[in-house]
């Protein structure tokens, strides 16, 4: 864990929610900052799923970037359980919502980006609307709730959208990911070789970082190595 200015929050939705978190703010001038929506809570999925963890650990140092996370609805991690239970990605909707709104108006973000992961990749495409966000970062997208409408309002909307698509996904592999996202013009498609869903291993954790930094403070890159 490299130093940054860290402190736990509390998100509060508009349907009476708690909603547990952190903030990893660079101690210095901060570029951009990072909102994440993690993976799938009913298969292990929260704020500290490892992506979301070293990138909150590493990239305030790094790169200068502010990273958000926070646990969805019934959701639990080692700072403890978010207000309320699962709502198969619905009611979830409120959780996204109070969040972005939290960004703005507590932490007072300038320039927020959303990265979701698996099934917060549906999330952010369904939920993720709002006008002051710069753009999507999308870490092996399932589209398993996500609809053709959804994918049409980003193609109308215009905004960035990255898409990382591992090799060896478990859901959609770079071919299938072509022909779903097709419909999204301005869309950036990565496929990364030799990777899986769930971006197991410290190659895979580096690159996932890079392109987040590569999108954001690309004055940063190359990213130092761990010994």
């Amino acid at each position: 864990m490299l130093p940054a200015n860290r402190r736990s929050i509390t998100i509060e939705t508009a349907d009476g929610l708690n909603l547990i978190g952190e903030v990893a703010t660079p101690i210095g001038n901060r570029s951009a900052s990072v909102l994440c929506l993690h993976p799938l809570p009913t298969a292990g999925g929260m704020m500290d799923s490892h992506i979301l963890k070293k990138a909150a650990n590493r990239l305030p140092a790094m790169a200068g970037l502010e990273i958000i996370r926070f646990n969805t609805r019934g959701t639990t991690s080692e700072a403890g359980t978010s207000d309320g239970t699962f709502g198969e990605g619905i009611t979830e909707k409120h959780d996204v919502e109070a969040a972005i709104n939290y960004c703005f108006n507590e932490i007072a973000v300038e320039k927020l980006w959303v990265l979701g992961w698996s099934f917060g990749t549906d999330l952010a495409l369904k939920y993720a609307r709002d006008p002051r966000i710069q753009g999507l970062i999308l870490l092996s997208p399932p589209l398993r709730t996500s609809e053709t409408s959804d994918l049409e309002f980003w193609a109308e909307d215009g905004r960035s959208i990255t898409a990382l698509i591992p090799e060896h996904d478990d859901y959609l592999k770079p071919k299938e990911a072509a022909e779903a996202f097709r419909i999204i013009p301005q869309i950036t498609l990565v496929n990364v070789d030799e990777a899986k869903h769930l971006w197991v291993g410290e190659p895979s954790v580096y690159r996932v970082l890079t392109e987040i930094v590569r999108l954001m403070a690309p004055g940063k890159l190359p990213l130092p190595t761990e010994s």
